[in-house]
């Protein structure tokens, strides 16, 4: 096998493993229902999947994860927590995995790539919600925007600025060859 196959094979298997996290780490954080949902579940394994593998996988596992999970386990709600948190995680994905390309490889970078991509993922579901809510008339305000994408999520971001520096920092010395850098 190839080194080039053996890079892909190790991506399409971590995208793979991240995916399947996307699918049960809700039922973990379930567990406690007062911040369950705050941790943000799905969004360590869409980063870590950009992070890791590049782009084109942190991109489309992001995309697909809520989806998936919505109609398998009908949670989240399809239409708009599904829906809008489908391009959230696509941009994490997308974000974390374009950035590690092009940040130097230092760790002060992995912590500047989390905070962009973050943001930009979260001005996207901004944008997506207030599109869904446009369409039917409804106004979408900035509280609401600033109570779903920062207030509501803070356990989530503090755990993702603690968790995935880490792991990405732990993976990267320890088997840097075979994924994106």
């Amino acid at each position: 096998m190839s080194v080039k196959t053996n890079k892909s094979v190790h991506k399409l298997t971590a995208s793979a493993v991240s995916l399947a996290l996307c699918m049960v780490l809700p039922f973990v954080t379930g567990q406690v229902p007062e911040i369950g949902n705050m941790l943000c579940p799905m969004h360590i394994p869409v980063m870590l999947c950009g992070f890791l593998c590049g782009w084109q996988y942190g991109l489309v596992v992001g995309f697909i994860a809520p989806l998936l999970r919505s109609f398998v386990f009908f949670a989240p709600p399809l239409f708009p927590q599904a829906f809008s948190m489908a391009f959230e995680l696509a941009v994490y994905g997308f974000m974390t995995g374009l950035m590690s390309k092009r940040l130097p490889d230092k760790p002060v970078f992995v912590y500047i790539n989390l905070i962009i991509s973050m943001l930009s993922g979260r001005v996207i579901w901004g944008l997506v919600r207030m599109a869904i809510y446009g369409l039917g008339y409804t106004e979408f305000s900035v509280s609401m925007f600033v109570a779903g994408a920062f207030a509501e999520a803070v356990p989530g971001i503090i755990l993702q600025l603690i968790l995935i520096p880490i792991i990405v920092i732990a993976l990267r010395r320890v088997n840097s060859k075979n994924f994106s850098r």
